[in-house]
């Protein structure tokens, strides 16, 4: 089937009408932004296929907000060598004609006829839907619905299947399929889809496990009663035997054993952390002592240190003293290079100055005369212009009487043209001895004559001849002649001249002045473009420059024997400059450095002093012998408390006090526990008497013979159902099997399209439907191991691809079986990533070899190879 011409008109945006013809056997490719038309063309397709064109719920096709429109459709396609042309107008104008090769089929038949060929449904009520699409539901994909396949296969199930051949659909309608039919519904009584127990086998196997659950509580309580009986008899026991030992009493006197040795304990270590805390601060004491001798004994090698310190300072200070006059002198040398290099720099820089003033004023002078003479020339120029200018105002013609002049001219000359070829002739050859006369002119000799009026010709001894010239041209052709005449000579009159040539003449001469005129003023503008005023005035003012030249000039100095160049002095002021910064920086240094050593020395004499001082104090060695004396002392004190120390330790070790904690704790905890033991052997005791008495009373033993009887009962029934179950599964899944491998022989027709297509995109790959021909598995190569992945678990991506390579080998089967095929794609591959999308334009290129396919897409850069000129949908419209 191919499409070949689509016109729609007042159907959503397309308020004007659309057309678009001449479309390609293969790719059909339509670009536009959104909203620019695209799914209202593909909408426009489908609703002249899908809709009937009497239903009232397609308000959707009418242009927003213009409820009085008519959309409509017209198509034109061919299919099987026969053209056929849709026409359909839904809502105000409801119209359907189909016409094929000069047979109408109009209205309800029209709608059946579409139908019938393409292979979908037509709804009975209402707006058409995906169940009623079948074949171009399939095949016509809409925007965002690429990656969905298991609904439109199943609406067009029917017809896939009869493309397969007879045998698939003899295989649905079989006896096998009746009795798998059968089968399933026995099996579906007693277990799911799933293989789940269901029905009569899932309450055998909830009333089995109740009963199990009832009897084996009843036999807990039986054994709980039983223990219960037990445990009476050994808390009585154990009662007995504490009634009479009361073991709460003697660990309550352990345990006031225990604290008393413990409080013995804690008395010695509060005695022994004083001792510490003495200990501590004795040592403390010592330390403090120590570090005083200590400064005492490091004063004396620092008073050496501080006398080197002074004796370094001061020979370095009389090391600077001598160096400051070279320093001095270094400076003041700098500082006179300085002073003649900037004295040498205003020289070369006023040598310079005159220099150039000198040559701007040679370069004024020649300015002053080449402008002089330009002025001259400018003046002797203006003056000629004046003069041919007065020459060409009086060799002025009027150009329009000029025109006039010309024109009655020619008018004259194409007349007497005209009048020679409409008057008579009257050639004459006459003997020298005649005498003729035309109309009182003696004619003689050999000659002509043209005749415009009527004329006389008089022959002596003959008579008179009378000439009438024939026809109304002769004296329109006169008439015309007169008032031409008339009309030239009152413009030569106005013109002042005598004849067109020198009326001519003039104007030639006219346009030679203009040519010297407009040469003269070129070369005027030239010489003076602002005017010979302005080139005067600017003269005046050169000639003022020149003069303040002159005075700047003598105002310089005249150079005195050879000067340094501007650049050159300039170096050598940088290299002076260089040089006084870096005498400046040595005397500042040598100022910093004297100071600095001024400081240290100051410094020095300052410290040498108070340390000396402090040595010959008299109370210094007093304070010494007084330090010398405590250490000695505060040593004898801290032996003391180091013995009394570890004394008291080796008494608090060897009573363990931790212990002794630990065992008051233990003795108290086991009082406490024994008393609460007791409290809880009372309340058990009185608490399973009470349970007994309860028990005995409910009759346990005949109760769980019972649940027994009914038990086994119930096991039997559930054994049955689940043989049959398990018979009725396995019978099922042997006719499934059998029933699947004879529809794979079938389909292999469609998994050899499949795996073409799907080759191209995964190599060694193939895409696995099932029974209802939905694609199911796909099968690829993957780092050299085979990879299985469900159709519902691959991305969105990789579905849409797999969806539409299915469609494609849809597509090819029916083509095959003689039906036919149009595929539709409205931004199809959206989601694909630009490596896959490289590969499946090779699958939509290699399926438009046997298929026609309109694709519509807002990307169109991303289509540029497919090897088709896209269309606009903007150009579309406009056209």
């Amino acid at each position: 089937m191919k499409l070949l011409r689509v016109s729609v008109n007042q159907l959503r945006q397309f308020r004007d009408p659309v057309e678009i013809r001449d479309l390609e056997d293969g790719i059909n490719l339509f670009t536009g932004p959104n909203e620019s038309g695209k799914s209202t063309l593909v909408r426009a397709i489908r609703a002249a296929f899908f809709e009937r064109h009497k239903s009232s719920s397609v308000g959707d096709l009418q242009p927003w907000g213009d409820s009085a429109a008519a959309p409509e459709v017209e198509l034109q396609f061919e299919w099987q060598g026969k053209i056929w042309k849709v026409v359909k107008s839904f809502l105000k104008k409801k119209r359907c004609d189909v016409s094929v090769d000069g047979t109408t089929y109009s209205g309800d038949e029209g709608d059946d006829k579409l139908a019938d060929l393409l292979g979908f449904d037509l709804p009975k009520k209402g707006a058409s839907n995906e169940k009623h699409w079948g074949i171009p539901g399939l095949l016509w994909i809409e925007q965002g619905a690429g990656q969905e396949i298991k609904a439109p296969v199943e609406h067009a199930g029917q017809q896939l299947k009869a493309a397969l051949g007879e045998d698939l659909g003899e295989v649905a309608s079989s006896t096998g399929d009746e009795l798998i039919g059968r089968v399933s519904s026995e099996r579906s009584k007693l277990l799911t889809g799933r293989g789940k127990p269901t029905g009569e086998l899932s309450k055998a196997m909830d009333q089995e496990e109740e009963l199990q659950a009832e009897l084996h509580d009843l036999r807990e309580r039986i054994q709980r009663y039983a223990d219960q009986v037990d445990r009476l008899g050994q808390l009585r026991a154990e009662q007995q035997k504490a009634d009479a030992e009361r073991p709460w009493e003697q660990f309550r006197q352990q345990a006031q054993q225990a604290q008393q040795a413990l409080d013995s304990v804690t008395a010695l270590q509060k005695d022994q952390e004083r001792d510490q805390q003495a200990l501590s601060d004795c040592q403390a004491s010592i330390e403090t002592t120590r570090e005083l001798l200590k400064g005492f004994e490091s004063q004396k090698g620092e008073l050496a240190e501080r006398e080197r310190q002074q004796q370094e300072a001061n020979q370095k200070r009389t090391e600077l003293e001598a160096r400051k006059p070279a320093v001095e002198e270094a400076l003041e040398k700098a500082r006179r290079a300085h002073k003649g290099a900037r004295e040498a720099l205003k020289r070369a820089e006023n040598a310079e100055r005159r220099e150039e003033l000198e040559r701007q004023q040679k370069d004024l002078e020649a300015d002053l005369k080449r402008d002089s003479d330009k002025l001259e020339r400018a003046k002797s120029l203006h003056a000629r212009l004046l003069e041919s200018r007065q020459k060409q105002q009086a060799l002025a013609l009027d150009a329009d009487s000029m025109k006039q002049l010309q024109e009655a001219v020619r008018a004259l000359e194409r007349l007497d043209i005209q009048q020679k070829a409409v008057a008579t002739r009257l050639q004459y050859d006459l003997q020298d001895d005649q005498a003729v006369t035309l109309d009182g002119e003696a004619l003689s000799g050999k000659g002509e004559s043209l005749l415009l009026e009527p004329g006389e010709v008089a022959v002596r001894g003959v008579g008179t001849l009378r000439i009438l010239p024939g026809g109304d041209d002769v004296a329109e052709v006169a008439r015309n002649q007169a008032r031409l005449t008339d009309e030239r000579d009152g413009l030569l009159q106005s013109l002042g001249v005598s004849s067109l040539a020198e009326a001519e003449q003039r104007l030639a001469e006219h346009d030679e002045l203009a040519q010297a005129i407009e040469k003269d003023q070129s070369v005027l503008n030239e010489l003076a473009p602002e005017g010979l005023d302005a080139l005067s005035d600017d003269l005046k003012l050169r000639q003022d420059k020149l003069e303040r030249l002159a005075e700047q000039v003598s105002a310089l100095p005249a150079p005195q024997g050879e000067a340094l160049s501007v650049t050159r002095a300039q170096a050598q002021v940088e290299t002076a400059e260089e040089a006084l910064e870096s005498a400046e920086d040595a005397y500042q240094s040598y100022k910093n450095e004297m100071a600095l050593a001024d400081q240290a020395l100051e410094k020095a004499s300052q410290e040498h002093r108070r340390i000396k001082t402090a040595l010959e104090d008299p109370k210094r060695s007093e304070q010494e012998k007084q330090a010398q004396n405590q250490l000695l002392e505060r040593g004898a004190a801290e032996r003391r408390f180091q013995q009394s120390i570890a004394e008291r330790d080796l008494k608090i070790q060897a009573a363990r006090p931790d212990a002794l904690q630990q065992d008051v704790e233990r003795f108290t905890r086991s009082a406490e526990a024994a008393e609460r033991q007791l409290e809880e052997r009372t309340r058990e005791l009185d608490k399973i008497q009470a349970v007994l008495e309860t028990v005995g009373a409910e009759g346990l033993g005949e109760k769980c013979a019972e649940t027994e009887v009914q038990l086994e009962r119930a096991s039997r029934r559930r054994a049955e159902l689940q043989r049959r179950a398990d018979a009725l599964d396995l019978l099922l899944e042997r006719l499934t099997a059998h029933r699947l491998e004879l529809t794979r022989r079938l389909q292999a027709p469609l998994q050899k399209h499949l795996t073409h297509y799907v080759q191209l995109l995964f190599p060694g790959g193939s895409l696995r439907v099932d029974e209802n021909l939905i694609p199911e598995v796909l099968v690829r190569q993957t780092h050299g191991a085979e990879e299985r992945g469900s159709f519902d678990d691959l991305s969105f991506g990789a579905r849409e691809q797999m969806a539409l390579i299915s469609r494609l080998a849809y597509a090819d089967l029916l083509s095959e079986s003689g039906q036919p095929t149009l595929i539709i794609l409205d931004d199809a591959l959206v989601h694909s990533d630009a490596e896959r999308l490289k590969a499946m334009k090779r699958v939509l290129y290699d399926a438009s070899q046997r298929h026609q396919i309109l694709l519509f897409t807002c990307h169109p850069e991303n289509w540029q190879d497919l090897g088709v000129v896209a269309q606009s949908m903007e150009a579309l419209k406009s056209a």
